[in-house]
């Protein structure tokens, strides 16, 4: 956990249900929303005063989701999805002004005895403090370091995602898409038993961070053919072009890129059906169905955070920057920026 500039026991009273609280709490805090299409900035916004149940966080680290945020970042969401695209403790309206995000790792400074100083996960927007329901932060599994904790969204849409593949003992998975969330779904799929999983990306430098999981790379050009499963999450049309030509027959392809309002054109011609592929969504909001009767999000979540304790994953958090230059850093990301993945912002 980063060291704190105070000691919270200096600045804590107990309260009458054993909780504690803060002698002057924080009125305010820090946030960034989207002022309009292609432009952010940081606000002042107002706290809320902590309710019996709640908690207030101190923001540690938050991640910038490079496929729906940015979508949401430039404007793209489309009118029909805006209510079913709106984030946990999402404020304001599509497309702008927004406040939107859903990776934050912070500090409980306020809150139930059993809560209070733990490291925590929340789908939270961008911002400096906040306070939310308890039930809502997710604590930090012992040895996790907050860091790396900002990829816990994206390891809970790769662990659903490889309940909607269902792969098989000894299967050969390809997986077209090295960002964040394609490398997470390979980097899982290699360790079910027998799987010959090859990660495909048009990027070449992508091959070094595959490397640095253990997954085999490919380009387009020379990935293996005739795949029993195979996943897109590169969010072109052209990647899942790729993935419906690595299909073996009667193959699925699951599709993990969210478009927004982009059309996609397919090559379902050709041998689609000859093949008999099967092209299927998947999509984190609902638990996968073979898991839905006995699975939470709760319990998902945990399950997400225990996997991102193997310190190879710290390979994908790629770039950092403080709070005060997230809108600089939105406006980065939407321009290209091949070489980044994870982009963590760091709080002070």
């Amino acid at each position: 956990m980063a060291q704190r500039r105070t000691s919270m026991r200096d600045t804590l009273r107990p309260m009458p249900d054993g909780s504690r609280a803060l002698q002057h709490p924080l009125s305010t805090a820090r946030a960034c929303w989207i002022e309009a299409p292609g432009r952010a900035a940081l606000r002042p916004v107002q706290l809320p005063a902590p309710a019996d149940g709640d908690v207030l966080v101190r923001a540690l680290h938050s991640g910038v989701s490079r496929g729906t945020e940015l979508l949401v970042f430039t404007g793209s969401v489309p009118p029909s999805e805006h209510q079913r695209m709106r984030a946990p403790f999402q404020d304001g309206e599509f497309p702008a002004p927004v406040k939107y995000g859903y990776a934050s790792v912070g500090v409980v400074e306020q809150g139930p005895p059993q809560l209070l100083e733990r490291a925590v996960f929340c789908l939270h927007p961008h911002q400096s403090h906040y306070v939310v329901p308890a039930s809502a932060v997710h604590p930090l599994p012992d040895g996790l370091p907050p860091s790396r904790a900002v990829l816990a969204a994206n390891m809970e849409t790769a662990v659903n995602a490889l309940w909607d593949a269902a792969p098989r003992a000894g299967d050969r998975i390809a997986v077209v898409g090295g960002g964040v969330v394609g490398l997470l779904v390979a980097w899982l799929a290699s360790r079910v038993p027998g799987c010959s999983v090859e990660l495909i990306d048009i990027h070449v430098p992508r091959g070094r961070t595959a490397a640095q999981l253990g997954l085999r790379f490919a380009t387009p050009a020379n990935a293996t053919p005739e795949a029993d499963l195979v996943i897109h999450a590169s969010g072109h049309a052209d990647g899942l072009a790729t993935a419906l030509k690595l299909a073996a027959f009667e193959a699925t392809v699951l599709e993990l890129s969210w478009y927004g309002q982009q059309p996609v054109s397919l090559p379902l011609g050709e041998a689609f059906h000859a093949r008999r592929l099967t092209i299927r969504s998947s999509q984190v909001g609902h638990i996968a169905t073979a898991q839905r009767a006995r699975w939470t999000h709760a319990r998902r979540m945990a399950l997400a955070l225990s996997l991102l304790q193997d310190a190879q994953l710290d390979a994908l958090i790629t770039d950092s920057a403080p709070f005060d230059q997230l809108p600089e850093v939105l406006a980065r990301l939407a321009a290209g920026a091949p070489d980044t993945l994870c982009q963590r912002i760091d709080y002070a």
